[in-house]
């Protein structure tokens, strides 16, 4: 299946689905020398694994990573690193129903008229469990950059009707943000967070679901990152936070907000300031012309509706018939708390791609 390879210098290789017996990624091009242990990857990986709150699924799997190969004496080899993650918790027969049924609003149809043939189990390789591999990928990119002086953290900004006041992130520090986001929501916000669960709680009592907004913060980014023309470091973005299941929109900066706008009032006005350019405003999030002009990089990633849900639904099979379908298993009522360390993975793996490239611009 060609598609599951990300990046140009630092690549990242995802492989395993839903309910097999595990699940990994291959990077290759980590520099050697990196300081490396499965202990460093794993705070990643908590934060996106399921059964810890009552807005995900009840699957409960300990997502515990395993290095098998590209480290010796615990720092990199430059070599391809290899991570692997054990499925423990499947319930295959959740899925029997689903058989020769295509669910609404999943991959399935898609996927079944591409190949012909797939695993129908949690959607086999269309399954969001996909995304375990690239936070651990994610996790080894944003130690990179932290050697780098580039820090990034993503966070909740909205679940269902409930978002957080306007401008109430940008006067929180990248340290206040991630001692905020620890509650269920990861909204750096607690009264944001209680309203999100009561939304979330309302919507499962309906046997529904909700969507909601990921934002993602990138510091100390130098001026000059990404490329002009078709790599330019907002598409490359996009890319990678399109590439994660559900996500139906992404921003940069102001985003559409910039469409209603004055050149006026987007426009950010420049000045020295203790001998470096600095900017009043940051409507454009950090990047013009595809490269980053060393303003704080902000990039948004809008969620769809969990898509399984447990009220009758009327789909067709793989005969061509009409049916009513109701779904069972275990799944998340919202999938945006557990898709922020998913976008903060996808932005580093990105960020980090584009630096290492950065390096061949001039001689």
């Amino acid at each position: 299946m060609p598609g599951s390879t990300f990046g140009t210098l630092f690549r990242v290789s995802t492989w395993g689905e839903s309910h097999g017996p595990a699940l990994g990624c291959v990077i290759d091009g980590c520099p050697a020398g990196l300081t490396l242990n499965e202990e460093l990857i794993q705070p990643y990986l908590d934060r996106r694994k399921p059964g810890t709150s009552a807005m995900t699924t009840a699957r409960s799997e300990a997502d515990k990573v395993r290095i098998l190969s590209g480290v010796f004496e615990g720092r990199t080899t430059g070599t391809p690193i290899s991570l692997m993650i054990e499925n423990t918790s499947q319930i295959s027969k959740d899925y029997g129903n689903l058989s020769d049924t295509f669910r609404p609003g999943h991959a399935d149809y898609g996927f079944y008229t591409k190949y012909g043939h797939r695993d129908y189990r949690g959607g086999g390789r269309s399954s969001g469990r996909e995304t375990a591999a690239r936070v651990a990928a994610g996790a080894v990119a944003a130690l990179i950059l932290e050697n780098y002086g580039i820090r990034l953290r993503a966070y909740t900004t909205a679940i269902g009707p409930v978002a957080l006041s306007d401008g109430l992130a940008d006067k929180l520090s990248l340290d206040e943000i991630s001692a905020l986001s620890t509650n269920a929501a990861c909204m750096p916000d607690e009264d944001s967070a209680a309203a999100a669960l009561k939304a979330v709680e309302a919507a499962r009592a309906e046997c529904d679901s909700l969507g909601g907004i990921v934002e993602c913060r990138i510091e100390g980014v130098p001026a000059g990152i990404g490329e002009p023309v078709f790599d330019k470091l907002d598409a490359m973005l996009g890319h990678a936070l399109f590439s994660i299941g559900a996500v139906k929109a992404v921003e940069i900066g102001d985003g559409i907000k910039a469409a209603a706008a004055k050149g006026s009032e987007n426009n950010d006005r420049m000045r020295m300031k203790d001998g470096d350019v600095s900017f009043d405003t940051n409507h454009a999030g950090g990047i013009l012309g595809g490269i980053s002009n060393g303003n704080t990089i902000l990039a948004r990633a809008y969620f769809k509706p969990t898509p399984s849900i447990y009220q009758p639904q009327d789909t067709v099979n793989e005969k061509g018939e009409d049916i009513s379908l109701t779904i069972k298993g275990r799944h998340d009522p919202v999938v945006v708390p557990r898709a922020v360390v998913v976008v903060e993975a996808m932005c580093a793996i990105t960020l980090l791609d584009l630096y290492l490239q950065n390096r061949n611009s001039r001689i």
